[in-house]
């Protein structure tokens, strides 16, 4: 029996949120929402949506950096507000729980990974969901954190995204396309996250319809 009430699921951009997508059809109490990178475009869409249907929970996943070196690519991690009903299904789902660290930027290095864990102790790193986690706490919405390890703690990114981003946190895709032109070795790297993250993202998915069941 799938979960009562509506069930909001937030993703910060649509590769997160694509396999999830074609699983959820039987799951009619489930909203998606695509917020966007960064806790300015999170908050933006937490709020709207919360204004106009109150859920009986959220769901804030996606793709995570991963911290701890124990996390290997696809692990899915998970951190709940204290004593959410939630907890006991993603366990059951498959997921592991963990300390997920909500930062301003994405984690591009091995050695910007490392200070990370160092400074917070976190397992994995996102930009978003600590920031939905929170304004539920304040509305006493229950709430997960839901996230699959896209990139492990001894990997690099083949591309700083950060320097690639809007001021409003979008991918600039002519930045991008510069960017590739002035350095093609790239590409193969860029390729093969590509295909990581797919994966990732049907691991996040297996786990999230699962939950849904109850």
């Amino acid at each position: 029996m799938a979960l009562p009430g509506l069930t909001l699921v937030f993703f910060a951009v649509p590769e997160e949120a694509k396999p999830f997508l074609r699983l959820r059809q039987e799951y009619s109490q489930a909203e998606v929402i695509v917020t966007g990178m960064g806790r300015n475009n999170s908050t933006r869409s937490f709020h709207k949506a919360v204004e106009r249907k109150r859920p009986a929970r959220v769901l804030t996943c996606g793709f995570a950096g991963g911290l701890d070196p124990a996390l290997s690519r696809g692990a899915v991690i998970f951190s709940t507000l204290d004593g959410s009903p939630l907890h006991a299904l993603l366990l059951g789902a498959g997921a592991r729980p963990g300390r997920i660290h909500c930062a301003e930027r994405v984690a591009v290095t091995v050695a910007e990974k490392n200070l990370l864990r160092e400074a917070t102790g976190a397992d994995a790193v996102e930009m978003e969901s600590g920031v939905i986690q929170d304004l539920c706490g304040g509305l006493n919405i229950p709430c997960a954190t839901v996230r699959v390890v896209s990139d492990s703690a001894g990997e690099d990114l083949p591309i700083d995204f950060n320097a690639l981003m809007t001021p409003d946190h979008r991918l600039d895709f002519k930045k991008l396309a510069w960017s590739l032109m002035k350095s093609p070795g790239k590409i193969p790297g860029l390729m093969r996250l590509q295909r990581n993250t797919a994966a990732a993202a049907n691991s996040l998915a297996a786990v999230l319809t699962q939950v849904l069941r109850g």
